[in-house]
């Protein structure tokens, strides 16, 4: 039995109280489900700003109507102080994913992109703080790596932000620890790596590059690649993301806690071969996608050439042990991208 076998089963037999800031939005929905699923008091903030309440509505759909009522849902804004802590208020453990993500975003915006990493973040160590909250567990960024080229990307090892984004990523990991050392407090950051799965929002200038790219095959649209397609990621199905989270806020040892974690494969994938990737899977579907070909563009501002994850710490420190590669992740998630993202098949 896995660490997360038996974390969960602890948790059906002694649930806990749970707050997942940003629940509408894509990582928060999946937590919310799996923590219904397994049977958790939770609740949930968020201020539609990039989530969606469709989001939610899917999760009422997935779950029992009685773990659903477990569910207690708030409207508002982590930039509020009081409102984070009411919310804060008997709660066990935080997931704080509620941010404005996105490298072009920051890059346009880097003020409100500061205004809810930065402050929002803040406010929320401030009532963890205040509120007696057991841990929080924070969405950190693989971007945090900036510049340094070494591969895989290890922990304690990082180079220059290349983003206001990635600044931002990077103070919030700087104030945990800060918090920690200054206040006892436990946190636990966790560097996401291109995670992508259902209830990722396929639309908008900020759109991640998997439902981005699906909705355009699906739709007969142009696919654009940024370079030359050969930039590589480690791409990760939120699943893998949902154990992490869970492993993180309820991990036992003291040297697991306060500590920045990978969370990732250790694997790469180049844009081309995830290009292939996609339209091998919706072929069967949509048979228009027999002769379709990417446009290849300048290389994205901001962005890295290769990314890929050490997940080493994790798996040694909170038996972190991924389910879903790539191939397995698309193959979950397909029928879900088929339904929500684009035009029903022919």
């Amino acid at each position: 039995m896995s660490r997360y076998d038996e974390v969960q089963r602890e948790l059906r037999g002694a649930p806990k109280r749970w707050l997942v800031t940003g629940c509408a939005g894509f990582i928060g929905s999946n937590l919310l489900e799996q923590l219904l699923r397994l049977d958790q008091t939770v609740a949930g903030l968020d201020n539609f700003s990039t989530g969606k309440q469709s989001n939610l509505e899917q999760v009422k759909n997935l779950v029992t109507p009685e773990q659903w009522g477990r569910f207690t849902f708030a409207r508002g804004d982590i930039r509020e102080l009081e409102f984070c802590r009411s919310l804060c208020r008997g709660v066990d453990y935080v997931l704080h994913e509620a941010a404005l993500g996105s490298v072009p975003r920051s890059l346009e915006d880097p003020l409100t992109t500061n205004d809810n990493n930065v402050n929002g973040t803040l406010n929320m160590l401030v009532a963890v703080r205040d509120e007696g909250v057991k841990r929080m567990v924070y969405a950190a960024s693989s971007s945090t790596y900036g510049d340094h080229p070494g591969l895989p990307k290890v922990e304690d090892v990082i180079g220059k932000p290349l983003s206001p984004y990635a600044v931002t990523k990077y103070v919030n990991e700087l104030y945990a620890d800060v918090f920690a050392r200054s206040y006892g407090i436990q946190t636990i950051g966790l560097r996401y790596f291109n995670v992508f799965g259902p209830r990722q929002d396929p639309d908008g200038a900020y759109a991640a590059v998997i439902p981005r790219w699906i909705a355009a095959l699906i739709k007969g649209e142009q696919v654009y690649i940024n370079g030359t397609g050969e930039t590589s990621r480690d791409f990760c199905f939120v699943k893998n993301v949902v154990q992490m989270n869970i492993l993180a806020a309820t991990a036992g040892e003291p040297e697991a806690v306060n500590q920045v974690y990978n969370t990732a494969l250790n694997a790469r994938t180049s844009l081309n071969e995830l290009y292939a990737m996609l339209r091998e899977r919706l072929l069967p579907h949509y048979p228009h996608l027999a002769g379709a070909r990417p446009i290849h563009r300048d290389f994205r501002q901001g962005d890295v050439l290769h990314s890929q994850a050490d997940i080493g710490k994790g798996r040694r420190l909170l038996g972190y042990d991924p389910t879903h590669t790539i191939n397995q992740g698309l193959d979950a998630a397909l029928q879900w991208y088929i339904s929500n993202v684009g035009a029903s098949p022919a």
